[in-house]
């Protein structure tokens, strides 16, 4: 379906509890599936974007995880991402490591408030902490040490395929925000930029202006990005809009067809045939504008 809609990435959200079985303990069948799955993107001319650690499903952490302190669930992440690594290392269908989706530093949790993860949406908790005892340390502190401690965890057999890390670029909600993960001190260890970008109606100038912030000499990947809360013309202003800095733009598929969003498939229906339709044909010019983004980088 992804070739279908003029895709040649597709980003799958490994979920941390469907790979460990306990403490240290992986389950080699679901790495066997995962493989299977490289294999089946491979033969369809597929690259996967692999983001992993996530803990969308509250009732599906496992609770010994949730119980754990900072040190312990590092190091279980770590030994998640050396078992998935060692699965997929030179595996041609990789496109890369997203260590997990959208992390925050954190903090302690409110009362009542899950202990690992925010941002509900109808049930998915899409924002993870990296740590709810930050201490006395800085968040770049913070966020330094994670992402060495688990591209460390990668590299051990996998040199080659790119990590990153994707974030919500909070240079779009507060003009004079500073990246975190692709700070100096952090971004040193990830491969390239990736940041998730909805533009909104009215501020589609807004959305396009942030995306520069996060130009900090590495290619950019605007890893999620969809007209969730604009229209279809204003999105693909957007676009056009940062295909100077941009090398590539991921967005959503719900599991449906065009014709079948045509005919009510939920979510948005007609909405999403008719986006699905505009990004089939657009991919057919990103690609090349991907290309002289890339280059015009290079020689500046």
């Amino acid at each position: 379906m992804g070739k279908d809609l003029g895709a040649n990435v597709v980003r799958i959200h490994l979920q941390f509890g469907t790979y460990m079985k306990a403490p240290g303990e992986v389950d080699r069948a679901q790495l066997d599936r995962l493989r299977k799955m490289l294999d089946l993107a491979q033969e369809t001319g597929l690259y996967l974007d692999l983001t992993g650690l996530n803990l969308f499903r509250i009732d599906a952490i496992p609770t010994w995880y949730d119980e754990m302190d900072e040190a312990d669930r590092w190091e279980q992440q770590a030994i998640w991402w050396s078992a998935v690594a060692e699965t997929c290392s030179e595996h041609p269908a990789v496109f890369c490591y997203d260590l997990t989706n959208e992390p925050v530093t954190g903090g302690p949790s409110k009362e009542g408030e899950p202990r690992l993860v925010l941002g509900d949406l109808e049930g998915f908790w899409f924002v993870q902490k990296l740590t709810d005892s930050p201490g006395k340390r800085t968040a770049t502190e913070i966020a330094e040490a994670w992402v060495k401690t688990l591209t460390t965890a990668i590299r051990e057999h996998d040199s080659a395929t790119p990590i990153t890390v994707g974030v919500i670029p909070w240079a779009h909600v507060w003009p004079n925000a500073k990246p975190l993960f692709y700070s100096p001190e952090v971004g040193k260890h990830l491969d390239f930029v990736s940041i998730h970008m909805y533009p909104s109606s009215g501020e589609v100038e807004k959305a396009i202006k942030a995306v520069p912030v996060y130009d900090v000499g590495k290619p950019i990947v605007i890893e999620e990005t969809f007209p969730l809360s604009s229209t279809l013309e204003e999105f693909n202003t957007f676009i056009d809009g940062t295909t100077d800095v941009a090398d590539g733009w991921i967005a959503h598929y719900f599991g449906h067809t065009i014709e079948e969003h045509k005919a009510g498939a939920e979510p948005f229906g007609e909405q999403v045939a008719a986006f699905l339709e505009s990004w089939r044909e657009r991919g057919k010019s990103i690609a090349p504008l991907s290309a002289e983004a890339a280059k015009s980088k290079k020689s500046r």
